[in-house]
């Protein structure tokens, strides 16, 4: 495994990731873990580590009861009980009592989950499964880390005794105090305290002599004395002779919880290393959370959709701006990207966001990409950004890179990465370019992988006609002048050069000498490239409103066909319970029927019986006859005799439709149908009275009569004339072609058979005579051939 350079973490950024993880961790033991993350490219590790932090980000997206705290360091406490006749103090013992409580509840959550956590189980391998020291403490330690006073007998009787003389102390001195109170010899708001960890009263210095006693201590202003009266002389020295146990006993207990401690030092230093492993693991996948990072499929090629920069994402996030993914793909056949554009395009940022991408994959950490992204390990990482001057040395920034190419061409091989930004700057353009491009040549010939940010024309046609390598562009918006920061396989980038010298305010007569600089072909090229952009991006406009277009049609789709469904099923329902009903009325009738026969006879055909029994009969035929339908009348409008001009009232006689003549031409007329125009036959027509239609849109709340959605809901494109008269089929047609072209229809389809071709001559004779027919043909041949005419309707 090969790094280059020394500071490359430092150059991509890696470092700040560090302490972005480093921040996450709850614990020292954590931290120390961060520390030792590096670049790796052992694939088993790499899946392991990677595994494992999934398991994680899972279990904290899931919200699962996970200890959160108490990851305790307990390294330096381990240090301390090695040495035999040390022991340690109650709050280091309580700390590795809060420790080991937390170890319990990590062994307990992976125990119970470890079909849901596998990668995790498995390092349960590092923990004892049973640790009894943590019982010990707790019968020694209590909750708030201090020394049980049953903790052993010898302490539960020093402190018992201890306990009374301090009471019995206190009980003397308020009775003294209160006694010297009365006499004035205290100051105001004073009480018994405790100096030099025996209990005093205090007295004002100018009564100090009035009581026997020794004077401990006094203010800092000298007027108040603390005094230890004579009378509890006595009782201070034995409080004090107890506490000398008191403590003598607590370190013979701590040195005894040491020395058991002691012989479990290597079991808790694995376990403590376990739980420092699952705190920055925990930091891994929280960090992870924070960038939307997944674990991509590890494969052999690089294709990855949407990577993103961590850290200009999150920058841009606290901005409230959205970041621009990056889509790249990289195999055998296209190993080096030359990706070109204009300055500030973004360039420099895509091979930034590769390199550290790729470099977290490496080191095991979950990367900002679509979960469909495949990732690839190498066994080398190169790369060259920056301004390298060094002073010390004598190195030029050309030198420098200089220095840089030569390592990467003397050890780049198959499992190499490495990347080059802005390629051959810093020396003449015409020579720089010529040397970058004999270095890329021998890079290309080595097998590795690459990506490089250069302006040189030479390198970009380099690119496109050498195997193993590609062009790349940073997309540009031509009409504002604005770059995308969109990354484009496939091509060259234009640096827009004269463009943006435009947009910045140069003058014109300085451009145009430039461009006589440069040459008519690299003018010619970058007007090439810029129309191939200006043509893209209006082709991906087009291809968006189409696929909104599409959407909104599967839409409409759906609900129709929901539609159809409910009504097919409400349909069938409504037949079913009508058949029903109907078998119910039959059976009720066939009785009726039966039981006026069964009378007849009975009454012997009795004439008034029978006419009785048949007027029944008839009643019962009309309750069970089906009501008709209400049908509103519509008033008629008055039909006016004469000829028909130009701006009279029509009505169409097959339709109803109401309209006004707009023109006259021979036998045919122009009508307006609302805004739709339209040639009808005037034989079609019939005059109708002024007054009545004005009454009519009146009444139809100024709505033409003729409506065009029924219609076109109603309206089929295919007119089927098999076996129809001659007749029949001329107002059939006229119909036909005059609703089509009345509601925008293009293409119409009259099916008339081949047969003789009578329906077929008849057919076309007449279409051909009409205005609206802009021209007709056959069918195709699978779809019925001459059988069919295909009418085009004009626009």
């Amino acid at each position: 495994m090969n790094l280059y350079p020394s500071n490359l973490e430092e150059k991509i950024n890696f470092d700040k990731i560090k302490e972005l993880i480093r921040d996450e961790c709850t614990s020292s033991l954590g931290v120390d873990f961060v520390s030792k993350v590096n670049f790796s490219r052992d694939r088993k590790l790499l899946t392991k580590l990677l595994a494992q932090t999934e398991e994680f980000r899972q279990i904290l997206v899931a919200g699962e009861p996970f200890p959160g705290s108490d990851f305790v360091n307990i390294y330096p406490y381990l240090e301390k009980a090695k040495i035999e006749g040390t022991f340690l103090f109650e709050d280091e013992f309580h700390e590795i009592r809060l420790g080991l409580k937390t170890l319990d509840g990590c062994v307990s959550f992976f125990s119970k989950f470890h079909e849901e956590y596998p990668q995790l189980y498995q390092l349960l391998g590092m923990v004892e499964e049973d640790i009894p020291l943590s019982g010990s403490i707790a019968r020694v330690i209590d909750e708030k880390g201090k020394i049980k006073n049953n903790a052993s007998q010898e302490l539960n009787l020093i402190r018992t005794q201890l306990a009374y003389e301090e009471n019995r102390i206190r009980k003397v001195l308020d009775h003294i105090y209160r006694s010297v109170k009365a006499q004035g010899f205290t100051p105001e708001d004073a009480s018994v305290t405790v100096r030099g960890g025996r209990m005093v009263i205090p007295v004002l210095a100018e009564y100090k002599r009035r009581i026997k006693g020794f004077i401990h201590d006094e203010s800092a202003t000298g007027q108040t004395v603390y005094l230890e009266p004579a009378e509890v002389l006595d009782i201070n020295n034995e409080i004090k002779d107890l506490e000398y146990m008191e403590r003598r006993e607590v370190q013979k207990i701590l040195t005894k919880l040491t020395d058991e401690l002691r012989g479990y030092i290597p079991v808790l230093r694995r376990a403590f290393y376990f739980l420092g492993m699952i705190d920055f693991i925990r930091a891994k996948a929280r960090f992870a959370l924070k960038i939307n990072a997944v674990n991509p499929v590890m494969g052999k090629d690089m294709a990855w959709e949407k990577a993103r920069h961590p850290l200009l994402e999150m920058a841009l996030r606290q901005q409230q701006k959205g970041i621009v993914p990056v889509s790249i793909h990289l195999d055998n056949n296209h190993r080096l990207l030359v990706i070109s554009g204009p300055n500030a395009g973004g360039k420099s940022v895509t091979l930034k966001t590769v390199a550290l991408v790729q470099y977290m994959y490496q080191c095991g950490l979950l990367v900002p990409m679509d979960p469909s992204s495949t990732c690839c390990i190498f066994d080398q990482f190169f790369i060259d950004i920056g301004d390298e001057q060094n002073i010390e040395n004598d190195l030029s920034t050309y030198s420098s890179h200089l220095m840089n190419m030569k390592y990467f061409t003397l050890h780049a091989n198959r499992k190499t990465l490495f990347f080059i930004d802005e390629f051959g700057t810093g020396t003449e353009p015409q020579f720089g370019g010529a040397i970058a491009e004999a270095i890329l040549i021998a890079l290309n010939k080595s097998g590795s992988f690459g990506i490089v940010t250069t302006h040189y024309g030479n390198l970009k046609q380099l690119a496109s006609k050498s195997p193993g390598m590609i062009n790349g562009a940073m997309r540009y918006d031509v009409d504002r002048l604005e770059p995308l920061y969109e990354l484009e396989i496939g091509k060259p980038g234009s640096s827009f050069a004269f463009e943006i010298a435009g947009k910045i305010g140069i003058p014109k007569e300085i451009i145009l000498h430039a461009k006589a600089q440069v040459g008519e072909t690299r003018v010619r090229y970058e007007k090439l490239l810029l129309k191939v952009e200006s043509e893209k991006n209006k082709y991906e406009s087009l291809m968006a409103e189409v696929q909104k277009k599409d959407r909104l049609l599967m839409q409409r789709l759906q609900e129709y066909n929901s539609l159809k469904s409910t009504l097919d099923e409400q349909q069938k329902n409504i037949i079913n319970e009508a058949k029903n009903q109907a078998k119910l009325l039959m059976e009720e009738a066939n009785k009726k029927i039966e039981h006026t026969i069964r009378s007849i006879r009975e009454s012997q055909a009795d004439q008034a019986a029978t006419r009785q029994l048949r007027k029944e009969l008839e009643a019962h035929g009309a309750s069970i006859k089906p009501e008709k339908p209400v049908v509103q009348q519509k008033k008629s409008i008055e039909v006016l005799a004469g000829s028909i001009g130009i701006g009279d009232q029509v009505r169409l006689k097959d339709n109803g439709a109401l309209a006004e003549v707009m023109d006259i031409k021979g036998k045919q007329a122009v009508i307006l149908i609302g805004d739709l125009k339209s040639n009808v036959r005037l034989n079609r027509l019939e005059k109708i009275s002024n007054t009545a239609l004005k009454k009519e849109r009146k009444a139809k709340g100024n709505r033409i009569t003729y409506d065009t959605t029924s219609k076109m809901a109603e309206f089929s494109p295919n007119l089927d004339i098999r076996g129809k008269r001659g007749e029949e089929v001329v107002q059939l047609l006229q119909n036909f072609i005059d609703e089509g072209y009345m509601l925008g229809i293009n293409d119409l389809r009259v099916i008339h058979g081949k047969g003789d071709g009578i329906l077929r001559d008849l057919t076309r004779n007449m279409i051909r005579k009409m205005s609206a027919v802009a021209g007709f043909s056959d069918e195709h041949a699978d779809r019925g051939g001459a059988g069919v005419t295909l009418v085009q309707l004009r626009q």
